[in-house]
């Protein structure tokens, strides 16, 4: 048996999309999944993008960042969510993590802003791993505290909820989400951008199809531009498929949670592994994140050998050879972050797993854990 660390899923409703976009029966899947994607969250407007870096980016551009300017994001985080700051010749700030969730610290995000007040300080873009939330209601007030934006990378978080509320609803400036996130590929790229604020979403609308503007009444080939932007848009066909994918999250998140338990349940007491956090209810388990303490390396190279893929989520931003040269990082200025990095683990998880594949996965990691000295 071999367990991929992800596995697309295609059923009838997919293919029924797709064959009506191709057979040119029906070309408005991405209007229809934005109108079903602001339903679903529960937020005011969705922007469909081409994929989660261009929304990420399309939301810098909405925020109006400009060279010079900064971003506060957690150094674990992939290396999109900086990448997109650079390519304005903007600044991202780096802060250490929570050692339990992994998420960005908000005590050491609030000592920054009190310590680093700074018109030029444009935004927070915070990730939630694992599709995990820091305390939303704390961090809204930060925000308010020390006037900056909220962006929320929710690449692991769609359907999430935080306080029975949909993650992109809850109160961010802007939520960026991503139907093929990092290591858990899809067969189509898409993206989403949300928010409730009219001025963000104005901007966003203009500038994700090169800033081109057109009279109703003139003819279609007449525009002009007005600023500069870039093509975000999603493809027909890949709206088609996500849209059929939409409707199964809230099941596909009850199934990742009960592997969660049976993975939790049968590694408690395993030496050398520690499980994650099983106490909150509402959390998505997009990811299942163990801790191995000892050569985590060698211990997924086993695992590999034995047909389990594993992942690892992620690399601390300032150990990567650009940010840490282009900022004169140091390895150990972000401790927390780097011992996590050491230690974690991603294991297989999403919705179409049978139990026999889950129970695959706990005997191999039993069983290399026991060759742990």
């Amino acid at each position: 048996m071999k367990i991929t660390f992800s596995r697309y899923e295609s059923g009838r409703e997919e293919h029924g999309n797709v064959a009506d976009v191709l057979d040119a029966e029906d070309l408005d899947q991405v209007s229809k999944l934005e109108d079903e994607f602001s339903s679903y969250i529960g937020c005011k407007y969705a922007l469909a993008t081409s994929h989660g870096t261009s929304a990420l980016h399309l939301a810098m551009i909405a925020l109006d960042l400009k060279r010079g300017d900064k971003v506060i994001c957690s150094v674990n985080a992939f290396v999109n969510v900086a990448e997109v700051v650079r390519h304005f010749d903007a600044e991202p700030v780096f802060v250490d993590i929570e050692a339990k969730n992994y998420n960005i610290n908000l005590d050491l995000l609030e000592a920054y802003l009190e310590d680093n007040q700074s018109k030029k300080l444009k935004a927070v873009i915070v990730t939630h791993i694992a599709g995990f939330s820091v305390d939303l209601d704390r961090l809204y007030s930060i925000a308010k505290i020390y006037n900056v934006k909220i962006v929320e990378d929710a690449s692991e978080a769609l359907g999430a909820s935080y306080q029975g509320q949909k993650i992109g609803s809850t109160g961010a400036d802007i939520t960026c989400f991503n139907f093929s996130p990092h290591l858990k590929k899809n067969v189509c790229n898409g993206g989403m951008l949300v928010s409730d604020d009219d001025e963000i979403i104005d901007r966003a609308k203009l500038l994700r199809k090169h800033a081109i503007v057109r009279d109703e009444d003139a003819l279609e080939y007449i525009y002009d531009v007005v600023d500069i932007g870039n093509d975000y848009i999603m493809s027909e066909l890949s709206a088609a498929y996500i849209r059929a994918q939409l409707k199964k999250q809230d099941s596909n998140i009850k199934r990742q949670q009960e592997i969660a338990k049976i993975y939790s349940d049968a590694l408690a007491s395993t030496a050398h592994v520690t499980i994650p956090d099983m106490s909150n209810e509402e959390h998505p388990f997009s990811l299942y994140i163990i801790k191995v303490d000892k050569n985590r390396d060698s211990f997924a190279l086993e695992l590999k050998k034995v047909g389990v893929e594993c992942g690892l989520h992620y690399i601390p931003l300032h150990l990567l050879s650009y940010y840490k040269s282009k900022y004169s990082l140091k390895i150990n200025n972000f401790p927390i972050a780097l011992k996590s990095f050491q230690q974690v683990l991603s294991l297989p998880i999403y919705a179409n797993m049978n139990d026999e594949e889950v129970k695959f996965v706990c005997q191999k990691v039993k069983q290399i854990a026991k060759t742990r000295v």
